[in-house]
Order: structure tokens, then sequence, then C-alpha cells
């Protein structure tokens, strides 16, 4: 599947006299209902957010949001199906030791991984801890602020970062790469991978009076305003390199917004993120816009009517829109490669 193509319409998607989806569960919700944790928060317009600091992150970490992160965690699994191993890029070798899930979210990705590698201990960190009731047991969750002294004693062979937009200033993030490479073994590997939140359309079938179209636009600059960049995706690549990282690879992919794919694995694709989509709005949108938005922060109810309007769009078969996602993954020098470093000035 090449990745930078453009992804063909189903031209049985919807019916040409009516508009209308000819298949009526296309764009019906199938999700896993993720158990409750105990862990409380700071309640805010009725969803929890994390309770280390009042300003750490804007996402929620609530059931329905761990929701949203397991949908999306599908998303990537069934996009990279055809990858020997659709979990990372990164070339780590059979028998990895320490392994970091930064943002570790509901912690799927983790746990996957600890299946992968039995002899491996997997790391899953956050300011909010996972909903599960079941881990491998080389499986550990950890409730932690990143941007803190790291104590971990083991050095680590990979460090996972996915779908942390708008989490730290640019400072933050310089920070994070910098003490990623520190605590990495020579010759480990990082990999990142994040969201461009903007809609996309190759035919025009997004148009400019579609809430869709400013969609991205509009939070980037309310994650201006509140001092955090949603634009990662376009900033990591360079930030990473700058961190010393070398052998720096990076893979751009189309994710499509609803089952309007010909083809039918993106067809399968879309509707997972239709439905991610569906969970994660209201925690992608509310923090944002009572707080950041334009003119003036917005209440609870506006951003309940904008919202449904949004629903209405993602529902509508005649927009065929994606979001692009982009995955950097690079290594830190081998000790061979540093002391040839040293020894060059």
């Amino acid at each position: 599947m090449a990745d930078m193509e453009h992804i063909a319409v189903d031209p049985d998607f919807y019916s040409l006299e009516t508009g209308a989806s000819t298949d009526p569960l296309d764009f019906q919700s199938e999700t896993t209902s993720l158990a409750s944790t105990i862990a409380k928060g700071r309640f805010e317009n009725g969803r929890r957010y994390q309770a280390t600091k009042d300003d750490d992150y804007w996402g929620p970490s609530d059931e329905q949001q761990f929701e949203a992160f397991e949908i999306g965690h599908m998303v990537f699994l069934v996009l990279d199906h055809y990858q020997d191993n659709p979990l990372f890029r990164a070339p780590i070798g059979d028998s990895p030791k320490h392994i970091l899930d930064i943002g570790t979210g509901q912690g799927s990705w983790a746990i996957d991984v600890a299946d992968m590698y039995p002899s491996a201990t997997v790391r899953g960190v956050d300011l909010f801890p996972p909903p599960v009731t079941w881990m491998p047991p080389n499986c550990v969750f950890e409730v932690d602020d990143v941007l803190r002294e790291w104590t971990w004693r083991e050095p680590f062979d990979f460090i996972h970062i996915r779908l942390m937009y708008g989490a730290f200033p640019p400072e933050g993030w310089d920070q994070l790469y910098k003490q990623a490479y520190d605590a990495l073994e020579p010759g480990g590997w990082i990999e990142q991978m994040e969201f461009d939140v903007r809609v996309r359309s190759d035919d025009d079938s997004l148009k400019e009076e579609h809430q869709l179209w400013g969609w991205g636009n509009m939070f980037i600059k309310c994650a201006e305003r509140a001092g955090r960049s949603l634009n990662i995706h376009e900033t990591m690549r360079n930030s990473i390199e700058k961190a010393g990282f070398v052998k720096v690879h990076e893979k751009k992919s189309r994710i499509p917004l609803g089952p309007w794919p010909k083809d039918k694995v993106l067809k399968e694709v879309g509707q997972l993120q239709y439905a991610h989509w569906n969970a994660a709005l209201e925690g992608w949108a509310m923090w944002l816009l009572t707080h950041f938005g334009e003119p003036e922060p917005w209440t609870k109810e506006e951003v309940h009517v904008f919202l449904a309007k949004v629903r209405v769009e993602l529902k509508n078969p005649h927009i065929h829109g994606y979001n692009w996602i982009n995955r950097v993954w690079a290594r830190k020098p081998t000790e061979e490669e540093l002391k040839s470093k040293e020894t060059s000035f």
C-alpha cells in the first residue's frame, strides 16, 4: 500500500440519488468498554483530568477518553497490519531488556509489547494510571511526570512516544528528548508517532463551509495560546536530531476519516477512525475551547452545539476527509560512533 498516494473512494459507498450511506453499519461504533479506575482526578465540565498539576495536560483522563485511546490503538494496528511488527518500526532486535512507553494512556501498546518480548521489562508511564485489571508480569505501569528527573536505574533499549501532541511547551520537548537520549543504551532507539490535527481531502469534498474545514487550525491556535503546540508532527524530527540521535527515519501515512475508501483495509481503518473521533471529540475540544477559544472562552453548551455539527459532518458520506500521521524513529549513536565523534574534534 503506497502511503503517499491518493486514497480511492468507494463508488458504492453512498447512493447518488439519496446521498445516504448504503451500509447502515458503516457508521456504528463498536468499541471496547474499559473498566473505570479508582484513582481520583480534578473534574471540569463533567470530565476528569489528571491531578498532578492543574496545567499539565489539556486532555481528560477518564473512561470515555480511555475508550478513545483503545480505538486509536486499533486504528494503528489495522493501518500497519501488513508489517511484520505493526506496533513500531524501530529495529530493536529480538532481545531488548528495558522498554519505556511515555504517555502510555490506557496501556494497550505497553501490554502488547510486553507480550511480544516476555524477557523484557516494559514500563508505561503517564500522569494518570491506566484502567487495566490485568497485565503481563513483565509490564509495569507508573504515574510520573516525565519532565522531572528520571530515576530509572537501568538504561533503556527502546523509548516509545505516541499521540503526545500538546503535552509540553517547546522547551519541555527539548528536555524530554535530552532525557530520553541520556537514558538510552548506546545504540538504543526512540520512536514517536503524532497526528496532524487538520482534516484534509484530495477531491475537494471538504468545503470551506464545513466545520471540519477549520477544525485543525482553530485548535492549533487554541493550543498556541495555551503555550502547547499541536504541530509536534512537524517539529519532532528536527528536535530528535538536535538531541543527538542518528539514523533518523520518517514515515507519513494518510488515515481516512470514515469508511469511504474503496480499499478494504483502508475502509476498516476509516471506520475505526470514525469511531475514534466520535469517542474522543469532546475530550479533544472541551478544555481548549472553554479556556482558550475565540473570540473569548466558550461555554460548555457552546462546545456541545459545535460538536453536534461536527458529528453530522463525520457521518456525511460525501466528505472524504483524512488526517496525516507522521512516525519518526532514530538511534542513539553506538559507543564506537561516540568515540569516533570525540576523536574527530
